[in-house]
């Protein structure tokens, strides 16, 4: 049996995928199955797969009707995977050659590990690096991003996860099989941020290792799931429902609880300040933001001036014939 097994869950990423899946089939560490999966695309997805048939690491999985979720594709692979450990590799990603090697040698040395995960380059449609996926990240808790480390993943969550995602995507992250499927694999009901509770809840047993080293190459484009979704600030709602999810499962001290609720206010109070979002949108927010906070009007002034001078920059700019910047309840965005 393999040790690894690696998922690629696709859907139209046919221009991408031939790099993803050369870039695994080129690792350093090569005991691990490959399960390609095809979500009924509607590209040439399925003819570049199908290359890989009678390669003998590779299996090929391709649904009849298409799911409309990434998280149930996930659980899918996981359900068919027969390896020790999971690398999910995303299928517009792609990875440098050493990636398995690093992440499976600290789940290997340390059982205490849940999941070990790696730093990401930015890169476009066209591959260009931008930076590291990390740079837009507000908050960078006690570690920073440019050390390795290993901690307690109870402290983790209180560092990041009950406001954000420290796993830029998927494909940075190596976990152990048995505690997926100990936590419930990821959570379905969730659009887009079904990762960020399911690291969270892996974490929660066990330990996190992260390497500061940047082995992961996070494409951003505009068919992504996250820009499709924005406009419908899902990332919000969903963000909420995991801290509060949290909030009943970890104790977390006073000071850390009021950075939790100042947090979540840069991303709530512009939202419901915003004209363009919907009045039930808004009333969807609000009920999440009192499940976890007990006087969120405390929360209001500082993100409310920051919207609003935001606003006034953008009508100046619009005045001056500049760019202006985008609605700040548009502008949500979390790590993925």
């Amino acid at each position: 049996m393999p040790t690894v097994s690696v998922i690629v869950p696709n859907y139209n990423h046919a221009a991408y995928l031939p790099q993803r899946i050369e870039s695994i089939l080129r690792q350093t560490y090569q005991d691990f199955e490959l399960i390609l999966l095809d979500d009924c695309s509607t590209d040439d997805s399925r003819a570049v797969l199908e290359r890989y048939v009678g390669n003998p690491r590779v299996r090929l999985e391709f649904n009849e009707a298409n799911s409309g979720s990434a998280f149930k594709q996930w659980n899918k692979g996981v359900r068919l995977a027969r390896g020790k450990y999971v690398w999910i590799a995303e299928s517009d990603d792609y990875a440098d050659e050493h990636l398995l090697e690093r992440l499976v040698g600290i789940l290997d040395r340390d059982d205490t590990v849940a999941y070990a995960y790696c730093r990401s380059w930015h890169v476009t449609a066209d591959d260009r690096r931008q930076g590291f996926h990390d740079e837009y990240v507000p908050y960078k808790g006690p570690h920073g991003w440019a050390t390795d480390y290993c901690v307690d993943g109870r402290q983790e969550c209180r560092d990041y996860f009950a406001f954000m995602n420290p796993v830029p995507n998927a494909s940075a992250a190596v976990f152990r099989k048995s505690t997926y499927d100990s936590v419930g694999g990821a959570d379905e009901s969730m659009i887009l941020c079904g990762d960020s509770k399911l690291w969270a809840a892996i974490a929660l047993t066990g330990r996190v290792a992260y390497v500061s080293e940047p082995l992961n190459y996070y494409r951003l484009h505009s068919v992504t799931q996250r820009a499709r979704t924005s406009l419908q600030l899902t990332d919000v709602v969903e963000g909420l429902r995991i801290a509060r999810w949290l909030l009943d499962r970890v104790e977390f001290s006073k000071e850390e609880i009021a950075r939790v609720y100042r947090m979540h206010a840069d991303f709530w109070v512009p939202a419901l300040m915003s004209p363009r979002v919907p009045v039930e949108t808004k009333r969807e927010i609000f009920r999440h933001v009192r499940a976890i906070d007990p006087h969120p009007s405390r929360r209001v002034l500082r993100p409310a001036l920051d919207a609003l001078r935001h606003t006034l920059l953008r009508r100046w700019r619009s005045i001056r014939g500049g760019v202006g910047d985008a609605d700040p309840g548009q502008t949500v965005k979390r790590s993925a």
